[in-house]
């Protein structure tokens, strides 16, 4: 299965080389999505040798995956994992992703930090517990972690399903149209870095985004293509 590793990135300049040889250690394509940014994570990602999607603006994290994925099984891939580019996940648990996803027929595997929470935020917790409840409900499949961005989607399933959203909510999006698409859905543990990392989310702005999609998958099916 050839599997390479996208990063969608936004003024990620401080963390991105450090994770780029960590990936490139493995063995690994890389693939980054810079989402506009202001500073030289571009610059940096380059120089490390992955390949580098730019946006001209900022166009949103969903918007920069479903880029990502589009480059990446347009280019021979069987697989992609996408990691966030902020120095929040370790490389370390990429191997994890592979072998899950060759052991059986799962079409995405999702981190799963729910286990290992220590140094995570309160608010955080309650929030991915919550969420995960609601997400795996509506896929009907159990999905501890629902809003963890470390997953590995197969081509398969990227080309059964149509994607509408571009912002934070497109994670959600994914897990619900692959579910619906007939693919099963599994997770592996992973260990979740934090180190005063800032939020990109914005809670009133991105909330109201994401409650406005669920209700629309509430009020309506979704369809598969």
């Amino acid at each position: 299965m050839r599997t390479c590793v996208i990063i969608p990135t936004y003024n990620e300049s401080k963390a991105i080389a450090g994770l780029l040889d960590q990936i490139k250690a493995l063995a690994l394509d890389t693939i980054v999505v810079d989402d506009g940014s202001k500073d030289n994570t571009a610059e940096i990602a380059r120089k490390r040798g992955a390949w580098v999607l730019s946006n001209r603006q900022n166009s949103g994290k969903g918007a920069s995956l479903i880029k990502g994925y589009d480059f990446a099984f347009s280019n021979g891939f069987d697989a992609a994992i996408s990691m966030d580019g902020d120095g929040q996940h370790s490389a370390g648990d990429i191997k994890s992703f592979i072998q899950k996803a060759e052991s059986g027929n799962y079409g995405i595997i999702v981190g799963n930090r729910m286990e290992m929470t220590k140094g995570m935020p309160l608010v955080r917790i309650l929030t991915n517990r919550f969420m995960s409840w609601l997400i795996s409900l509506i896929s009907r499949q159990r999905i501890p972690d629902t809003q963890c961005g470390f997953r590995l989607m197969k081509k398969e399933v990227f080309n059964r399903i149509n994607l509408r959203t571009s912002k934070f909510e497109t994670e959600s999006e994914i897990l619900i149209k692959t579910a619906r698409a007939g693919f099963r859905i599994d997770s592996v543990p992973i260990k979740t870095i934090y180190s005063g990392q800032k939020s990109q989310i914005n809670p009133l702005t991105d909330t109201l985004r994401f409650l406005r999609f669920i209700a629309s998958v509430c009020s309506k099916k979704i369809k598969h293509v």
